[in-house]
């Protein structure tokens, strides 16, 4: 089948300068609206990538990120994430942007166009076949992203992707591709809108489903999130009162002492 971007493709809208104010933010809701529908459509491939994430950080691997501009930045937001909601090590969910960590403020101009530079990025990491790759680009074109995806293929470490064009030359090197074919943007070619959006959607079920998997979630609480600051110590604190039937008191205390949620359920249960 002939490959064709239709994340380039020409809006459904024309003479945006003309419009209003309320005539732009309704149009652009209206596009927005149709992005869950075509990331319910790729439920089947997410499950397949998920299952596979899974499997490799059980077995005390690692998941990584790779892309460039909103993409890559999609990718270390999810990544930084993880830490202070599961709890996890920062080194278990990796996110890598073409141009390095400056990228992330202002654009590296053609930082996504070597081969190369994604596995001299990975390598830094000692990767390995324990560990899985995710790539995301929204073209599925871009070379960063697909030279690293390749290179691992070489190496026999697993490799998915998030894409949102069908066939794309990024999802052929995948061997778990995920597709989100959202369509033409509001603004001609501007992917950080519908398409950013459904590889947010996806980035946050990969992570919230494999997490909840490895035992990050008990009941739909957060038992395993970093107390770092006032708004999360007091969830923390409503948590134990709600899961222990205890008053706040009781529940400071046992926050206090054992400064996780987790292990005041724990401790609470067991008499201590």
């Amino acid at each position: 089948m002939e490959f064709t971007k239709t994340t380039e493709a020409d809006s459904n809208y024309n003479h945006l300068e003309n419009m209003s104010v309320n005539q732009i933010l309704t149009n652009i809701n209206n596009e927005d609206k149709t992005v869950p529908n075509a990331v319910e459509k790729a439920i089947p491939q997410i499950e397949s990538l998920v299952n596979q994430v899974v499997k490799k950080l059980k077995n005390g691997g690692r998941l990584f990120y790779i892309g460039a501009g909103t993409s890559g930045r999609l990718g270390i937001v999810d990544a930084s994430e993880c830490p202070p909601t599961f709890g996890v090590s920062h080194d278990l969910v990796i996110g890598l942007i073409a141009g390095g960590d400056k990228a992330i403020r202002k654009a590296v101009e053609f930082a996504e166009d070597s081969k190369e530079e994604a596995w001299k990025d990975l390598s830094a990491y000692n990767i390995s076949e324990k560990d899985i790759v995710v790539g995301i680009a929204a073209s599925g074109t871009t070379p960063y992203v697909i030279g690293g995806l390749q290179a691992c293929n070489k190496k026999n470490i697993p490799t998915g992707c998030i894409t949102c064009n069908n066939n794309s030359p990024l999802a052929s090197v995948s061997k778990f591709p995920v597709e989100v074919i959202v369509g033409p943007e509001f603004v001609t070619g501007s992917s950080r809108m519908k398409a950013g959006t459904a590889q947010k959607l996806v980035l946050n079920m990969i992570t919230t489903s494999t997490m909840i998997q490895l035992g990050h979630i008990k009941g739909n609480k957060m038992v395993d999130m970093q107390l770092s600051n006032n708004k999360l110590v007091d969830r923390g604190i409503k948590m134990l009162m709600k899961e222990l039937n205890i008053n706040k008191e009781k529940a400071e205390a046992l926050l206090e002492k054992y400064k996780s949620v987790r292990l005041a359920i724990q401790n609470h249960n067991n008499g201590n």
